[in-house]
Protein backbone atom coordinates (compact mmCIF):
# COMPACT_ATOMS: atom_id res chain seq x y z
CA UNK A 1 0.00 0.00 0.00
CA UNK A 2 1.20 3.70 -0.99
CA UNK A 3 0.89 5.69 1.79
CA UNK A 4 1.26 9.67 2.16
CA UNK A 5 4.57 11.39 2.28
CA UNK A 6 3.83 13.34 5.23
CA UNK A 7 1.83 10.80 6.87
CA UNK A 8 4.49 8.00 6.93
CA UNK A 9 6.69 11.36 8.25
CA UNK A 10 4.00 12.45 10.93
CA UNK A 11 3.93 8.45 12.09
CA UNK A 12 7.15 8.12 12.43
CA UNK A 13 7.65 11.14 14.43
CA UNK A 14 4.99 10.19 16.78
CA UNK A 15 5.83 6.57 17.17
CA UNK A 16 10.12 6.46 16.96
CA UNK A 17 11.08 2.94 17.44
CA UNK A 18 8.36 1.43 16.61
CA UNK A 19 7.83 2.98 13.11
CA UNK A 20 9.14 -0.45 11.21
CA UNK A 21 6.30 -2.41 13.85
CA UNK A 22 3.53 -0.03 12.99
CA UNK A 23 4.27 -0.32 8.90
CA UNK A 24 4.59 -3.91 9.16
CA UNK A 25 0.75 -4.44 10.28
CA UNK A 26 -0.19 -3.45 7.02
CA UNK A 27 1.01 -6.90 5.97
CA UNK A 28 -1.17 -8.34 8.54
CA UNK A 29 -4.62 -9.55 7.65
CA UNK A 30 -7.93 -7.49 8.26
CA UNK A 31 -9.41 -8.49 11.36
CA UNK A 32 -13.02 -9.33 11.22
CA UNK A 33 -15.62 -9.89 14.13
CA UNK A 34 -19.03 -10.38 15.63
CA UNK A 35 -20.80 -8.99 18.67
CA UNK A 36 -23.45 -11.17 20.21
CA UNK A 37 -26.81 -9.39 21.25
CA UNK A 38 -27.39 -9.76 24.97
CA UNK A 39 -30.43 -9.05 24.72
CA UNK A 40 -31.74 -11.97 22.95
CA UNK A 41 -28.58 -14.42 24.16
CA UNK A 42 -26.66 -14.67 27.09
CA UNK A 43 -22.48 -15.88 26.48
CA UNK A 44 -23.91 -19.11 27.87
CA UNK A 45 -26.53 -19.81 25.36
CA UNK A 46 -24.03 -18.71 22.64
CA UNK A 47 -21.65 -20.83 23.24
CA UNK A 48 -23.86 -23.62 23.34
CA UNK A 49 -25.45 -22.63 19.96
CA UNK A 50 -23.01 -20.84 17.78
CA UNK A 51 -22.44 -22.52 14.95
CA UNK A 52 -18.69 -20.79 13.61
CA UNK A 53 -15.78 -21.98 14.02
CA UNK A 54 -12.73 -20.72 15.87
CA UNK A 55 -14.13 -18.29 17.22
CA UNK A 56 -11.76 -15.81 20.05
CA UNK A 57 -12.87 -13.79 22.05
CA UNK A 58 -11.90 -9.74 21.68
CA UNK A 59 -10.02 -8.62 24.94
CA UNK A 60 -12.17 -4.94 25.47
CA UNK A 61 -15.72 -6.19 24.56
CA UNK A 62 -16.78 -9.19 26.09
CA UNK A 63 -19.52 -9.76 23.39
CA UNK A 64 -17.23 -9.69 21.13
CA UNK A 65 -15.24 -12.62 18.74
CA UNK A 66 -12.84 -12.52 15.73
CA UNK A 67 -14.05 -14.81 12.94
CA UNK A 68 -12.21 -15.72 10.37
CA UNK A 69 -12.68 -17.20 6.78
CA UNK A 70 -14.71 -19.76 5.41
CA UNK A 71 -17.23 -18.63 8.38
CA UNK A 72 -20.05 -16.09 7.06
CA UNK A 73 -21.84 -15.01 9.32
CA UNK A 74 -24.00 -12.41 7.28
CA UNK A 75 -25.38 -15.61 5.42
CA UNK A 76 -26.48 -17.26 8.70
CA UNK A 77 -30.26 -17.63 9.70
CA UNK A 78 -29.14 -15.85 13.33
CA UNK A 79 -28.03 -12.95 11.85
CA UNK A 80 -31.60 -12.35 10.25
CA UNK A 81 -32.99 -13.01 13.49
CA UNK A 82 -30.53 -10.71 15.44
CA UNK A 83 -28.68 -12.69 17.52
CA UNK A 84 -25.64 -10.47 16.98
CA UNK A 85 -23.61 -7.79 14.92
CA UNK A 86 -21.45 -7.80 12.29
CA UNK A 87 -18.17 -5.16 14.08
CA UNK A 88 -14.68 -4.47 13.06
CA UNK A 89 -13.02 -5.57 16.48
CA UNK A 90 -11.59 -2.05 17.23
CA UNK A 91 -14.54 -0.39 16.58
CA UNK A 92 -15.96 -2.22 19.32
CA UNK A 93 -14.41 -0.33 21.93
CA UNK A 94 -16.04 2.98 22.06
CA UNK A 95 -19.49 1.13 22.88
CA UNK A 96 -17.70 -1.27 25.37
CA UNK A 97 -15.76 1.43 27.67
CA UNK A 98 -19.02 3.57 27.60
CA UNK A 99 -20.66 3.02 31.59
CA UNK A 100 -24.21 2.78 30.38
CA UNK A 101 -26.68 2.06 33.29
CA UNK A 102 -30.36 0.69 32.60
CA UNK A 103 -32.57 3.89 32.51
CA UNK A 104 -30.18 5.89 30.93
CA UNK A 105 -31.05 8.66 28.51
CA UNK A 106 -28.53 8.22 25.82
CA UNK A 107 -27.44 10.01 22.46
CA UNK A 108 -25.60 8.77 19.77
CA UNK A 109 -24.93 11.38 17.82
CA UNK A 110 -22.87 10.12 14.90
CA UNK A 111 -24.73 6.86 14.98
CA UNK A 112 -24.95 5.21 11.14
CA UNK A 113 -24.62 2.21 10.42
CA UNK A 114 -25.30 1.40 13.77
CA UNK A 115 -22.61 -0.69 15.62
CA UNK A 116 -21.94 1.94 18.68
CA UNK A 117 -26.23 2.27 18.86
CA UNK A 118 -26.54 -1.53 19.32
CA UNK A 119 -23.86 -2.17 21.73
CA UNK A 120 -25.87 1.07 23.64
CA UNK A 121 -29.12 -0.80 23.17
CA UNK A 122 -27.83 -3.57 24.80
CA UNK A 123 -26.38 -1.96 28.04
CA UNK A 124 -30.57 -0.56 28.07
CA UNK A 125 -32.11 -4.07 27.61
CA UNK A 126 -34.91 -2.38 26.80
CA UNK A 127 -35.17 0.25 29.07
CA UNK A 128 -34.59 3.94 29.29
CA UNK A 129 -34.15 6.44 25.90
CA UNK A 130 -31.80 6.30 23.03
CA UNK A 131 -32.15 8.89 20.46
CA UNK A 132 -29.81 7.68 17.22
CA UNK A 133 -29.04 10.49 14.92
CA UNK A 134 -27.09 10.79 11.83
CA UNK A 135 -26.88 13.73 10.02
CA UNK A 136 -26.67 11.75 6.56
CA UNK A 137 -30.14 10.63 5.50
CA UNK A 138 -29.13 7.80 3.12
CA UNK A 139 -27.05 6.27 6.07
CA UNK A 140 -29.85 6.80 8.41
CA UNK A 141 -31.57 3.77 6.53
CA UNK A 142 -28.60 1.23 7.11
CA UNK A 143 -29.14 2.71 10.93
CA UNK A 144 -32.83 1.90 10.86
CA UNK A 145 -32.13 -1.73 9.88
CA UNK A 146 -29.55 -2.60 12.17
CA UNK A 147 -31.56 -0.79 15.35
CA UNK A 148 -34.62 -2.78 14.05
CA UNK A 149 -33.05 -6.09 13.34
CA UNK A 150 -31.51 -5.65 17.32
CA UNK A 151 -34.95 -5.65 18.70
CA UNK A 152 -35.05 -1.92 19.45
CA UNK A 153 -38.25 -0.79 21.17
CA UNK A 154 -36.86 2.29 23.19
CA UNK A 155 -35.11 4.17 20.44
CA UNK A 156 -35.68 7.27 18.49
CA UNK A 157 -33.68 7.43 14.74
CA UNK A 158 -33.11 11.21 13.66
CA UNK A 159 -32.00 12.90 11.10
CA UNK A 160 -30.11 16.31 12.67
CA UNK A 161 -27.58 18.44 12.70
CA UNK A 162 -25.94 18.57 16.33
CA UNK A 163 -27.19 22.29 16.49
CA UNK A 164 -30.79 21.51 16.23
CA UNK A 165 -30.53 18.69 18.67
CA UNK A 166 -29.06 20.82 20.80
CA UNK A 167 -31.90 23.61 20.52
CA UNK A 168 -34.47 21.08 21.55
CA UNK A 169 -32.42 19.07 24.16
CA UNK A 170 -30.39 20.90 26.64
CA UNK A 171 -29.40 19.33 29.67
CA UNK A 172 -31.54 16.16 28.65
CA UNK A 173 -28.97 13.15 28.34
CA UNK A 174 -26.99 11.16 30.99
CA UNK A 175 -24.71 9.73 28.29
CA UNK A 176 -23.64 10.72 24.56
CA UNK A 177 -21.77 8.87 21.91
CA UNK A 178 -19.66 10.80 19.48
CA UNK A 179 -17.83 8.61 16.70
CA UNK A 180 -16.38 11.93 15.54
CA UNK A 181 -15.44 12.71 11.68
CA UNK A 182 -12.20 12.42 11.58
CA UNK A 183 -9.21 12.28 9.35
CA UNK A 184 -9.91 8.24 9.32
CA UNK A 185 -5.79 7.29 9.36
CA UNK A 186 -6.84 4.42 11.68
CA UNK A 187 -9.00 2.71 8.66
CA UNK A 188 -5.66 3.40 5.46
CA UNK A 189 -5.16 -0.33 6.53
CA UNK A 190 -8.79 -1.57 5.63
CA UNK A 191 -9.91 0.81 3.42
CA UNK A 192 -7.36 2.42 0.86
CA UNK A 193 -10.21 4.92 -0.23
CA UNK A 194 -9.69 6.81 3.55
CA UNK A 195 -6.18 7.73 1.96
CA UNK A 196 -7.87 9.84 -0.64
CA UNK A 197 -10.42 11.38 1.69
CA UNK A 198 -7.39 12.41 3.88
CA UNK A 199 -5.45 13.97 1.45
CA UNK A 200 -8.59 15.62 -0.11
CA UNK A 201 -9.98 17.07 3.63
CA UNK A 202 -6.80 17.03 5.73
CA UNK A 203 -6.83 17.47 9.82
CA UNK A 204 -8.02 21.36 10.15
CA UNK A 205 -11.59 20.15 8.12
CA UNK A 206 -12.31 17.78 10.83
CA UNK A 207 -11.19 19.56 13.67
CA UNK A 208 -13.49 22.45 12.94
CA UNK A 209 -16.40 19.56 12.92
CA UNK A 210 -15.43 18.18 16.21
CA UNK A 211 -14.93 21.40 17.90
CA UNK A 212 -18.37 22.06 17.16
CA UNK A 213 -20.28 18.95 17.62
CA UNK A 214 -18.36 18.61 21.14
CA UNK A 215 -19.81 21.89 22.10
CA UNK A 216 -23.37 20.93 20.89
CA UNK A 217 -23.10 17.58 23.23
CA UNK A 218 -21.71 19.46 26.54
CA UNK A 219 -25.17 21.43 25.96
CA UNK A 220 -27.22 18.67 26.26
CA UNK A 221 -25.22 16.76 28.62
CA UNK A 222 -26.69 16.52 32.44
CA UNK A 223 -24.42 17.54 35.39
CA UNK A 224 -22.42 14.21 36.03
CA UNK A 225 -22.98 13.34 32.65
CA UNK A 226 -20.44 11.66 30.13
CA UNK A 227 -19.10 12.11 26.42
CA UNK A 228 -17.82 9.11 25.33
CA UNK A 229 -15.64 10.76 22.31
CA UNK A 230 -13.97 8.61 19.83
CA UNK A 231 -12.15 8.53 16.75
CA UNK A 232 -10.76 6.08 13.96
CA UNK A 233 -7.55 8.20 13.29
CA UNK A 234 -4.24 8.50 15.02
CA UNK A 235 -3.61 12.34 14.63
CA UNK A 236 -3.16 14.14 17.99
CA UNK A 237 -4.28 17.08 16.52
CA UNK A 238 -7.98 15.33 16.67
CA UNK A 239 -7.89 13.36 19.76
CA UNK A 240 -5.81 14.68 22.75
CA UNK A 241 -5.40 17.91 21.38
CA UNK A 242 -8.96 18.12 20.90
CA UNK A 243 -9.76 16.84 24.08
CA UNK A 244 -7.31 19.42 25.83
CA UNK A 245 -8.92 22.58 23.96
CA UNK A 246 -12.26 21.58 25.02
CA UNK A 247 -10.66 21.44 28.71
CA UNK A 248 -9.56 24.55 28.25
CA UNK A 249 -13.32 25.61 27.65
CA UNK A 250 -14.65 24.01 30.08
CA UNK A 251 -12.78 23.50 33.50
CA UNK A 252 -15.77 21.94 35.38
CA UNK A 253 -14.89 18.78 33.03
CA UNK A 254 -12.76 15.72 33.50
CA UNK A 255 -11.25 13.03 32.00
CA UNK A 256 -12.36 9.95 33.33
CA UNK A 257 -9.46 7.62 33.34
CA UNK A 258 -10.38 3.97 30.86
CA UNK A 259 -8.24 0.33 31.68
CA UNK A 260 -6.44 -0.30 28.86
CA UNK A 261 -6.69 -4.12 28.12
CA UNK A 262 -5.39 -6.19 25.55
CA UNK A 263 -2.85 -4.36 23.87
CA UNK A 264 -4.65 -1.12 24.07
CA UNK A 265 -2.44 1.84 25.16
CA UNK A 266 -3.16 4.65 27.27
CA UNK A 267 -3.42 8.46 25.84
CA UNK A 268 -0.26 10.69 25.58
CA UNK A 269 -0.63 14.24 27.15
CA UNK A 270 2.42 14.98 25.67
CA UNK A 271 1.30 15.32 22.24
CA UNK A 272 -0.67 18.14 23.19
CA UNK A 273 -0.15 22.01 24.08
CA UNK A 274 -0.99 22.12 27.71
CA UNK A 275 -0.17 18.27 28.69
CA UNK A 276 -2.75 17.87 30.93
CA UNK A 277 -2.08 14.65 32.82
CA UNK A 278 -5.49 12.92 32.80
CA UNK A 279 -5.40 12.61 28.98
CA UNK A 280 -2.78 9.57 30.13
CA UNK A 281 -6.47 8.32 31.10
CA UNK A 282 -7.56 8.11 27.51
CA UNK A 283 -7.27 5.17 25.12
CA UNK A 284 -4.99 4.73 22.04
CA UNK A 285 -5.76 1.13 19.81
CA UNK A 286 -2.68 1.08 17.24
CA UNK A 287 -2.61 -2.05 14.73
CA UNK A 288 0.97 -2.79 15.35
CA UNK A 289 -0.37 -3.82 18.92
CA UNK A 290 -3.53 -5.44 19.11
CA UNK A 291 -5.74 -7.87 16.36
CA UNK A 292 -7.60 -4.18 14.82
CA UNK A 293 -7.62 -1.03 13.48
CA UNK A 294 -6.52 2.26 14.67
CA UNK A 295 -8.98 3.88 17.28
CA UNK A 296 -8.90 6.68 19.83
CA UNK A 297 -11.30 6.83 23.13
CA UNK A 298 -11.54 9.26 25.53
CA UNK A 299 -14.23 9.41 28.74
CA UNK A 300 -15.29 12.91 29.79
CA UNK A 301 -17.48 13.96 32.62
CA UNK A 302 -19.19 17.13 33.03
CA UNK A 303 -19.30 18.83 36.73
CA UNK A 304 -20.99 21.68 35.83
CA UNK A 305 -24.32 22.37 37.05
CA UNK A 306 -27.19 21.87 34.06
CA UNK A 307 -31.09 21.64 34.22
CA UNK A 308 -32.85 19.57 31.95
CA UNK A 309 -35.01 21.78 29.78
CA UNK A 310 -36.10 19.35 27.28
CA UNK A 311 -39.92 19.41 27.11
CA UNK A 312 -41.65 15.77 26.86
CA UNK A 313 -43.64 14.47 24.28
CA UNK A 314 -47.58 14.28 25.13
CA UNK A 315 -48.90 10.43 25.27
CA UNK A 316 -52.35 10.46 24.47
CA UNK A 317 -53.38 6.98 23.65
CA UNK A 318 -53.32 3.41 24.47
CA UNK A 319 -53.59 0.17 22.69
CA UNK A 320 -56.46 -0.62 23.50
CA UNK A 321 -58.21 3.07 22.35
CA UNK A 322 -57.04 1.82 18.65
CA UNK A 323 -59.80 -0.59 17.46
CA UNK A 324 -58.36 -2.28 15.01
CA UNK A 325 -54.90 -2.75 16.55
CA UNK A 326 -56.00 -3.76 19.76
CA UNK A 327 -57.79 -6.37 17.85
CA UNK A 328 -54.54 -7.53 16.48
CA UNK A 329 -52.76 -7.62 19.40
CA UNK A 330 -55.01 -9.48 21.46
CA UNK A 331 -55.91 -11.87 19.00
CA UNK A 332 -51.67 -12.52 18.15
CA UNK A 333 -49.88 -11.37 21.28
CA UNK A 334 -49.79 -11.18 24.68
CA UNK A 335 -48.43 -7.46 24.92
CA UNK A 336 -50.53 -5.63 26.76
CA UNK A 337 -52.90 -3.50 25.48
CA UNK A 338 -52.38 -0.69 28.05
CA UNK A 339 -49.11 0.33 26.03
CA UNK A 340 -49.03 3.74 25.37
CA UNK A 341 -48.89 4.40 21.37
CA UNK A 342 -48.11 7.60 19.06
CA UNK A 343 -50.04 7.59 15.61
CA UNK A 344 -49.02 9.86 12.67
CA UNK A 345 -50.41 9.56 9.62
CA UNK A 346 -51.72 5.58 10.35
CA UNK A 347 -48.85 4.29 11.29
CA UNK A 348 -48.53 3.46 15.02
CA UNK A 349 -45.57 3.53 17.10
CA UNK A 350 -45.32 2.37 20.79
CA UNK A 351 -44.06 4.94 23.11
CA UNK A 352 -41.15 5.66 25.37
CA UNK A 353 -41.80 6.48 28.54
CA UNK A 354 -40.37 10.18 29.27
CA UNK A 355 -38.68 10.95 25.92
CA UNK A 356 -38.35 13.91 24.61
CA UNK A 357 -40.70 16.00 22.26
CA UNK A 358 -38.73 16.46 19.10
CA UNK A 359 -41.54 18.13 16.70
CA UNK A 360 -40.03 20.13 14.14
CA UNK A 361 -36.80 17.77 13.86
CA UNK A 362 -36.85 15.35 11.43
CA UNK A 363 -37.47 12.17 12.68
CA UNK A 364 -36.75 8.82 11.08
CA UNK A 365 -38.42 6.44 13.58
CA UNK A 366 -40.59 7.56 16.78
CA UNK A 367 -39.82 4.59 18.77
CA UNK A 368 -40.42 0.91 17.64
CA UNK A 369 -43.31 0.79 14.84
CA UNK A 370 -45.89 -1.46 15.54
CA UNK A 371 -47.83 -1.41 11.82
CA UNK A 372 -50.08 0.78 9.28
CA UNK A 373 -53.94 1.41 9.79
CA UNK A 374 -55.82 0.75 6.57
CA UNK A 375 -59.37 1.21 6.40
CA UNK A 376 -60.42 -1.10 9.53
CA UNK A 377 -57.76 -3.17 9.39
CA UNK A 378 -54.20 -3.10 10.72
CA UNK A 379 -51.12 -4.05 9.07
CA UNK A 380 -48.29 -5.00 11.56
CA UNK A 381 -44.69 -4.15 10.72
CA UNK A 382 -41.79 -6.15 10.75
CA UNK A 383 -40.03 -4.59 14.18
CA UNK A 384 -41.70 -6.64 17.00
CA UNK A 385 -41.24 -9.86 15.97
CA UNK A 386 -37.61 -9.14 16.21
CA UNK A 387 -38.26 -7.23 19.58
CA UNK A 388 -39.88 -9.97 21.55
CA UNK A 389 -39.46 -13.30 22.14
CA UNK A 390 -41.08 -16.49 20.67
CA UNK A 391 -43.38 -16.92 24.10
CA UNK A 392 -44.83 -13.40 23.27
CA UNK A 393 -46.47 -14.35 20.24
CA UNK A 394 -49.81 -16.95 20.25
CA UNK A 395 -48.79 -18.60 16.91
CA UNK A 396 -45.46 -19.32 15.66
CA UNK A 397 -44.17 -21.83 13.80
CA UNK A 398 -40.33 -23.15 14.86
CA UNK A 399 -38.02 -24.20 12.55
CA UNK A 400 -34.32 -25.79 12.78
CA UNK A 401 -31.35 -23.94 11.58
CA UNK A 402 -30.94 -26.66 9.20
CA UNK A 403 -34.35 -26.69 7.53
CA UNK A 404 -34.69 -25.70 3.97
CA UNK A 405 -37.88 -23.23 4.23
CA UNK A 406 -35.74 -20.78 6.77
CA UNK A 407 -33.82 -20.06 3.84
CA UNK A 408 -36.47 -20.15 1.55
CA UNK A 409 -38.61 -17.72 4.00
CA UNK A 410 -35.66 -15.12 4.01
CA UNK A 411 -35.29 -15.17 0.34
CA UNK A 412 -39.16 -14.56 0.47
CA UNK A 413 -40.48 -16.89 -0.86
CA UNK A 414 -43.55 -18.92 -0.30
CA UNK A 415 -43.58 -21.95 2.42
CA UNK A 416 -46.07 -24.82 1.91
CA UNK A 417 -46.55 -25.35 5.63
CA UNK A 418 -49.92 -26.68 7.36
CA UNK A 419 -50.99 -23.53 9.79
CA UNK A 420 -54.07 -22.57 10.57
CA UNK A 421 -55.45 -19.00 9.25
CA UNK A 422 -53.93 -15.90 10.21
CA UNK A 423 -50.55 -14.66 11.14
CA UNK A 424 -47.59 -16.33 12.39
CA UNK A 425 -44.34 -16.04 13.51
CA UNK A 426 -41.56 -18.11 11.50
CA UNK A 427 -38.81 -18.88 14.64
CA UNK A 428 -35.42 -20.35 13.58
CA UNK A 429 -34.35 -22.31 16.90
CA UNK A 430 -37.02 -20.59 18.87
CA UNK A 431 -35.73 -16.61 17.57
CA UNK A 432 -38.28 -15.00 15.84
CA UNK A 433 -37.56 -14.28 12.04
CA UNK A 434 -40.95 -12.58 10.90
CA UNK A 435 -44.00 -13.10 10.03
CA UNK A 436 -46.48 -15.28 7.60
CA UNK A 437 -49.97 -15.04 6.90
CA UNK A 438 -51.64 -18.48 6.34
CA UNK A 439 -54.19 -18.67 3.89
CA UNK A 440 -55.74 -22.14 1.90
CA UNK A 441 -52.96 -24.07 3.12
CA UNK A 442 -50.22 -21.72 1.96
CA UNK A 443 -48.17 -19.38 3.70
CA UNK A 444 -48.05 -15.50 2.25
CA UNK A 445 -43.97 -14.62 3.02
CA UNK A 446 -44.21 -10.93 5.07
CA UNK A 447 -40.42 -10.35 5.26
CA UNK A 448 -39.44 -6.97 4.40
CA UNK A 449 -38.35 -7.15 0.50
CA UNK A 450 -35.33 -4.76 1.45
CA UNK A 451 -33.87 -7.11 3.79
CA UNK A 452 -34.08 -10.56 1.85
CA UNK A 453 -31.26 -12.70 1.65
CA UNK A 454 -29.76 -12.41 -1.72
CA UNK A 455 -27.72 -15.30 -3.81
Amino acid sequence: MKLPVLFKEKMQRLLGDEYEAYLESYNNPKYQGIRINTMKVSDEEWKQINPFTELQPVPWCKEGYYYTEPNKPSKHPYYFAGLYYMQEPSAMAPGAYVPIKEGDKVLDLCAAPGGKTTQVLAKLNQTGVLISNDISASRTQALLKNVENFGARNTIITNETPERLASKLPGYFDKILIDAPCSGEGMFRKDEGAIKSWETHGVEHCQALQREILEYAYAMLKEEGMILYSTCTFSPEENEGMIQEFLNHHPLCEVVPLTPVGGIATGHPEWTKGGDASLKGALRLWPHHLQGEGHFVCLIQKKEPTLDLAKRQVIKKRIKDIPALSEFIETYTHIDTDTPVIEVKDKVFMAIEDAPDLQGLRIVRSGMLLGELKSKRFEPAHAPVLAYSKEMFKQTIDLAVDDVNVIKYLKGETLLVEAQKGYHVICVEGHPLGFVKSNNGTLKNQYPPHWRMMG
